[in-house]
């Protein structure tokens, strides 16, 4: 392992006005979005709608790529691989390494990410592909007797073995430890679980023996339940989200993506712009945005050609509004329907 070499990975993939594009969605996931625009999921489909993203002006904005394992193999029409073109924007290609999520034995409503198993053959081969980082997503739940120490713990611990396979492989780790906001819970209670989650993280990461500077950081924010009917503004959760964080996460880790984790567009833009606004913090905050920035632009594209280069312009919008988010010089006023 070169950890001067991860750490200068991890430094540009949290670059100053530049975020993560996840579009690392599965088969099953593109799939349903794409019944929501009426377009067949078919392998050229799903790669003519990526290929049109790596190809925009947004990419400008972009500081790299999570991929999704059909994506890495791919070639655009053109036979040039996708990886390539992802390189040319001056991204860096990343891929998800995780195999979904199981019921966790004996936590009734909780469940363990698979995929450890073989994983340090497949990052080999990735690495030879083009990937330079990779992602390994834990769900943690609320409700009800939920989450469990042992759903917490399961989940970290398999997130920190990961993490140390990632970097063997001279691979920088995303790692996401989401703690979901479906639920009616308030802020209080997401901060409570999320700030339990992240120390028994970087617990786990200890143990394993991973390098901070040569991860980063994907967590959710300080964020209202979705069925909360009181949910908490752009600066509570902004205030609550930077307060958690310097609580939790030590300042040897080069960055933090956010998580959309089902916040509307604008929504996601809002928080992050206001906690960089908040200033003096020892980490960069940047986005890792998959729905937040894809929404507009699948449905400005709906399938058609003709399409194309109005939704490049939507994605370049929210892109670059990402971006300013990132610098906290983002404005309201700036939302404005791309041309």
């Amino acid at each position: 392992m070169n950890l001067a070499d991860l750490n200068k990975v991890a430094e540009a993939m949290v670059a100053s006005g530049r975020g993560i594009l996840a579009a690392d969605e599965s088969t099953g996931t593109i799939k349903k979005r794409f019944d929501a625009i009426n377009v067949e999921s078919t392998e050229d489909n799903r790669r003519d709608y990526r290929e049109m993203l790596f190809r925009s002006e947004g990419m400008k904005n972009i500081s790299g790529v999570i991929l999704y394992d059909e994506t890495i193999w791919q070639k655009a029409k053109d036979g040039t691989p996708l990886v390539d073109i992802i390189k040319k924007a001056g991204s860096i290609p990343g891929i998800k390494v995780d195999e979904g999520v199981q019921p966790l034995p004996g936590c009734p409503g909780e469940t363990i990410t698979v995929g450890l198993d073989k994983l340090a053959e497949r990052l080999k081969k990735y690495y030879e592909q083009g990937a330079r980082f990779a992602k390994w997503r834990a769900v943690i739940d609320i409700a009800q007797g939920i989450p469990t120490a042992a759903a917490i713990r399961t989940n970290t611990h398999a997130l920190a073995r990961y993490a140390a396979l990632c970097q063997a492989a001279q691979i920088v780790p995303i790692v996401e430890p989401e703690v979901l906001m479906d639920g009616d819970h308030d802020i209080d209670r997401c901060y409570e679980v999320t700030t339990a989650v992240l120390k028994a993280q970087f617990e786990e990461l200890f143990h394993q023996r991973v390098p901070l500077e040569g991860i980063v950081l994907k967590p959710n924010m300080a964020i209202s339940g979705k069925k909360n009917g009181k949910r908490a503004g752009v600066d509570e959760v902004a205030e609550k989200t930077v307060r958690m964080l310097k609580n939790c996460v030590p300042g040897a880790v080069p960055g933090i993506a956010f998580l959309s984790g089902g916040q509307s567009d604008e929504e996601a833009t809002a928080h992050l712009d206001t906690m960089n606004k908040i200033g003096g913090l020892p980490w960069q905050l940047t986005f890792s945005y998959g729905r937040a920035l894809q929404h507009a632009p699948q449905k400005a594209w709906s399938g058609k050609s003709e399409n194309v280069a109005a939704a490049q312009r939507v994605f370049a919008h929210r892109a670059a509004m990402n971006g300013l988010a990132s610098k906290g010089q983002w404005k309201q006023d700036l939302e404005k329907k791309a041309a």
